[in-house]
């Protein structure tokens, strides 16, 4: 755990001793687009184009962030446009590191051995957490982007017209509400976990995992005549609120004591949760091995010994 301050490599702890024992996320930085044409998308520059074998994804398959762009890479089949490397579970003093472990994949355009050299080769004097997932670019060798929300839209239209498999997740009359849908999940459920789990005030802590659950016990009554968030299409919504829930009881429930209640005990959201797992692919996008390493070996300061858990034993059959 650690971050880069003018692109030197500094071991620190999220400070929340400055906020009053709650955590903050800080804003991604790189922020350009792969557009169809290469013209600037939203934020940052153009000169990005969607193109075959040109972009590489770093990602950590414990991370719920990088996840959601794993998932749409896998539901827009575009494994073989878009190369992965995947990082070592364990982010200890180094940050996230290629350490060889099951289910890694090795920097091939780097060669780095950690993943903040990939930041630094980028940006020499980049200050800010290094995260995943990261969009790379191949060509220019630089960073595209390392905002997985963005990440997710480009993956979702941009390489369209040169053979991506066919859906929107992202559909034009469906963004208001899909904003409307992300601007609830992101900060009650897919940070709230993170804000409960990370707090160092007991007060703060009760506040944030009340927020959590108060959220599921309002997505669960959403689900109870829908398949999906807006009804029976799989939207982006989905695609990003799936791996916070997924990862709840096997790292949230016990990790970050978000334990009220059970994500079982949520009928319509458990049911929704194995529904979406059991699509086509997406349950190659889960590794419960990465994920459970990751959390309960990675914070020292919430799990000092390290201990990785046996259970749970749970059934996502449908």
């Amino acid at each position: 755990m650690g971050l880069l301050v003018d692109g030197v490599w500094k071991d620190q702890w999220y400070d929340t001793e400055s906020t009053g024992g709650r955590f903050v996320r800080k804003d991604s930085q790189f922020r350009n687009w792969i557009t169809t044409d290469g013209a600037p998308g939203p934020s940052g520059e153009g000169g990005f184009k969607a193109e075959p074998g040109r972009y590489h994804l770093y990602v950590s398959l414990a991370c719920p962030w990088a996840s959601r762009t794993l998932m749409l890479r896998k539901l827009k089949g575009l494994e073989d446009m878009i190369s992965i490397s995947i990082v070592n579970p364990i982010m200890l003093e180094n940050g996230w590191t290629f350490a060889p472990d099951q289910g890694v994949i090795p920097d091939p355009i780097l060669d780095a051995d950690f993943l903040h050299q990939v930041y630094t080769h980028a940006d020499p004097n980049y200050t800010g957490r290094v995260t995943v997932p990261v969009l790379y670019d191949k060509e220019k060798d630089t960073i595209v982007n390392n905002e997985s929300s963005e990440i997710m839209l480009m993956l979702n239209s941009a390489f369209d017209e040169i053979g991506a498999t066919e859906g929107d997740y992202y559909p034009e009359e469906l963004r208001d509400q899909i904003k409307e849908m992300d601007d609830f999940v992101y900060p009650n459920i897919n940070n709230g976990v993170y804000k409960a789990g990370f707090a160092t005030d007991q007060a703060v802590y009760e506040e944030e995992v009340g927020h959590v659950f108060d959220a599921l016990e309002k997505l669960d009554g959403i689900l109870a005549d829908k398949k999906f968030l807006l009804g029976d299409k799989l939207t982006t919504s989905d695609i990003r609120l799936f791996p916070t829930l997924i990862r709840f009881e096997h790292v949230y429930y016990g990790h970050f004591k978000c334990n009220i209640k059970h994500l079982t005990d949520f009928e319509n959201v458990w049911r929704y949760t194995r529904e979406i797992y059991n699509i086509a692919g997406i349950s190659d996008t889960v590794d419960f091995y990465h994920i459970q390493h990751h959390y309960y070996g990675s914070h020292p300061t919430i799990n000092p010994n390290g201990i990785i858990p046996a259970g749970p034993a749970i059934s996502l059959d449908i």
